[in-house]
C-alpha cells in the first residue's frame, strides 16, 4: 500500500476511472450484441433501431476517451456494414 498522500489519492482516482470505463465499455458491448442479434435474426427494422442506439453509445464512449476515435469509427463501420447487408 502507498504511504505518500498523493500516491493514495492516485490509487483512489484510478479505481474510480477504471470503474467508470468498465461500465461504459460494458454498455457498448451490450449495444453491439443487440445489433448483431438483430442481424442474425434478419430483422431489418430492429437492426436499424439497435444500430442507432449503438452508434450513440459508441460515440459517447469515444468522446469520453474510453475508446480511441478510430477504434470507435471502426466499430460503427462494421455494424453499419452488417445492417446494410440485410
Amino acid at each position: 500500500m502507498a504511504n505518500i498522500k498523493s500516491a493514495k489519492k492516485r490509487i483512489l482516482v484510478n479505481k474510480t476511472k477504471a470503474d467508470r470505463n468498465k461500465s461504459i465499455k460494458s454498455a457498448v458491448k451490450t449495444s453491439i450484441k443487440k445489433v448483431e442479434a438483430a442481424v442474425t435474426a434478419k430483422d431489418k427494422e430492429a437492426a436499424a433501431a439497435a444500430l442507432l442506439n449503438a452508434i450513440s453509445t459508441i460515440d459517447k464512449a469515444a468522446s469520453k476517451g474510453v475508446y480511441h476515435k478510430n477504434n470507435a469509427a471502426r466499430k460503427v463501420s462494421r455494424l453499419s456494414k452488417a445492417v446494410n447487408a440485410l
